[in-house]
Parts: C-alpha cells; sequence; structure tokens
C-alpha cells in the first residue's frame, strides 16, 4: 500500500509537470521573458524586431500633427483628403512623457507606422549627454520595448534650427551627438529591438546654414535620414532647391533612406504646380516616404501663418491624390 501510494504520487507530480511544460510551450517557452529570465525581460517583453522595416520597397504617405496617438481625426481627414490612409501616423512626445504604449498599438493595428519625434524642449542636450536623464531614458525605452509593435523614432529633430533651444548657438553638435549616443546606447543596453532611429535634421537654407555633417552621430547609430522642409514663399518653391542640396550634403557622410520626415506646401496661387513638384521630385530622389503636415502652422522659426492642408482647393486636392498615386506614394507596412 505504502510503494502504491508513493507510485501514485510519483505519477500524479509527473502528469503535473508535463502539464506545466506544456503550458509554458504554449506560451512561448522561456525564451519569450518567463521564468529564470523574466527580469531582464521586463525591458524587452514584445522582441519585436524592426529589421525588416528598415528598407522599404515602396514609398510611404504619412501624415503628422501635435496630437496624440488616440487623437485619430487626422487620419481619417487625411484619408479622405489623400484619396488614400497614411502609412505613418507621426506625432510629437515631450522629453520626461511617459510612452503611450496602447495609443502606438491602437495606430499598428489600423495600419499606421507610429513615428515619436521625442522633443527635448526643457531638458539641455548636455545634461543628456552628462547621463543626467539616465533614469528617464531607461524608464521610456523599457515602456517602448514592452509595447508589441515598431515606433520610428526622431530625437531633437531640427538640430541645425537656431529657434529650437537644443539648435544653434543655444546647443553645440557636440551635445547633439553625444546625447543622441547616450540615448541609442541605453536603449541597446536594455535590448529594444522595436526602433527605428531617424535622425531629422532640417533642410540646409536661408535660416539654417550650419554643415550637418558634425550633427550626425554615425551610421551605427542611424536608421533612416528623415528631412524636414517646406514650400512656401520664403525658401523652398522646388524640390531641386528645397531639398536636392541638402540630399547632396549628407549622401557625403551617409547612404541610409532618406524619408521627408515632415513636409507641406503652403497655400498660393502656385500650390498646385508645387505639389506635383513635390512630389516627382520626392520620387525621383528615391526616397522612402513622405509625411505631411496637413494643418496651419507659422512657418518655420517665424510667426507668418501658412496654411499647409492638401484641401485648400479643389485643384490642390486633385494634384495631390493624381500625383501620389501616379508615383505610387502609399506603401503599407506589415503589422502581422
Amino acid at each position: 500500500m505504502a510503494i502504491a501510494r508513493r507510485l501514485s504520487r510519483l505519477t500524479v507530480a509527473a502528469i503535473l509537470m508535463a502539464a506545466v511544460a506544456l503550458l509554458v510551450d504554449a506560451c512561448g517557452g522561456a525564451g519569450s521573458g518567463s521564468g529564470a529570465k523574466a527580469g531582464k525581460a521586463t525591458a524587452s517583453a514584445a522582441h519585436f524586431q524592426v529589421s525588416s522595416l528598415l528598407e522599404p520597397s515602396g514609398r510611404a504617405l504619412g501624415v503628422v500633427d501635435d496630437k496624440t496617438p488616440w487623437q485619430y481625426g487626422i487620419v481619417t481627414t487625411f484619408a479622405e483628403e489623400a484619396g488614400r490612409t497614411p502609412d505613418i501616423r507621426e506625432y510629437y512626445s515631450s522629453w520626461g512623457d511617459d510612452f503611450d504604449a496602447e495609443g502606438n498599438a491602437f495606430l499598428w493595428r489600423h495600419g499606421q507606422l507610429p513615428m515619436m519625434a521625442l522633443v527635448p524642449t526643457d531638458t539641455s542636450l548636455a545634461r543628456i549627454a552628462r547621463g543626467e536623464e539616465d533614469s528617464y531614458i531607461r524608464r521610456l525605452a523599457a515602456q517602448i520595448a514592452a509595447y508589441d509593435g515598431p515606433l520610428a523614432l526622431s530625437f531633437a529633430g531640427e538640430m541645425n534650427g537656431p529657434w529650437n533651444s537644443w539648435g544653434p548657438p543655444h546647443a553645440a553638435p557636440t551635445d547633439f551627438v553625444a546625447a543622441w549616443k547616450r540615448v541609442h546606447d541605453i536603449f541597446t543596453a536594455q535590448d529594444v529591438t522595436n526602433v527605428i532611429w531617424v535622425w531629422t535634421p532640417h533642410v540646409v537654407d536661408s535660416g539654417t546654414t550650419a554643415k550637418l555633417r558634425p550633427y550626425y552621430p554615425g551610421n551605427a547609430y542611424v536608421d533612416w535620414v528623415g528631412l524636414i522642409g517646406y514650400y512656401g514663399p520664403i525658401d523652398g518653391v522646388a524640390f531641386s532647391s528645397l531639398f536636392t542640396p541638402t540630399m547632396r550634403e549628407i549622401a557625403g557622410f551617409s547612404g541610409k533612406p532618406v524619408l521627408i520626415a515632415e513636409t507641406g506646401v503652403a497655400e498660393s496661387s502656385q500650390k498646385e504646380a508645387h505639389i506635383r513638384d513635390l512630389l516627382r521630385g520626392a520620387t525621383k530622389a528615391g526616397v522612402i516616404g513622405l509625411v505631411w503636415y496637413d494643418q496651419r502652422k507659422d512657418w518655420p522659426g517665424g510667426k507668418q501663418l501658412m496654411d499647409w492642408r492638401i484641401s485648400t482647393s479643389v485643384g490642390a486636392r486633385a494634384a495631390f491624390q493624381v500625383e501620389s498615386a501616379r508615383n505610387e506614394f502609399g506603401h503599407s507596412f506589415k503589422n502581422d
């Protein structure tokens, strides 16, 4: 009887062990972040890999504004105006803010690659570079890693723009590079694999004359080059003068894919022609996409209010729809 009871207990234990093994296997095994490695996995539970997204086969079409990911109206409005749903939804986030995992997951589920422009308005680049903001960077890295999807991340964009608190003469290129590397290195140390690093200077023009190479962190720290530039009465009325010179300068030190990360065409009698020129020029230049600021906004660095929306006229809307379709803008990122 004692032997029988002992065998019975062993049988029950074996069954329980087998059940636990099956349960672990069904949940993805220890490699998914459970068990002994759970402590490390808190910063990298998702393990989403962005490698398949780094070299898009088509040209993406995106939209940007200053609203949160949950404020989806800009996406539906832009879809109506552009004739298709955008592939990228860019938004701004202030340094110190927590990452909105649910909002970004919502975008990714609906077909948009989230792109977050992280803005260090009230924090100096030198402070970040010295490591005084490491606790925030580690928290942000863990929050982003735990989100089960990709994120295009632009840090301190338009770093060459004197209108920014992190641009010249407020901060030196060495401050920017050191801060960028500090953020990137902490993300890497925490095994964050779901971020596309987008380096986003403003195009070199009459208001931003600084050389760009000193601001470049290096190919090991950048996945995409993202250019910011607007068609308007001050600096740009043609792709050849607005974007081409800057792209040539950057090509001298980086071969990374180029995304026009923020652009628009101001309202004028030539808006239709400028829209056609932008889309044709971007196609000829081989960019991987462009992100449109479909709002009214002050001219960069100034106080002159411009209307960048596609729908300012029937002609502008038609020009955008026809030319974007003709040049095959609208690359859907796979979210499965």
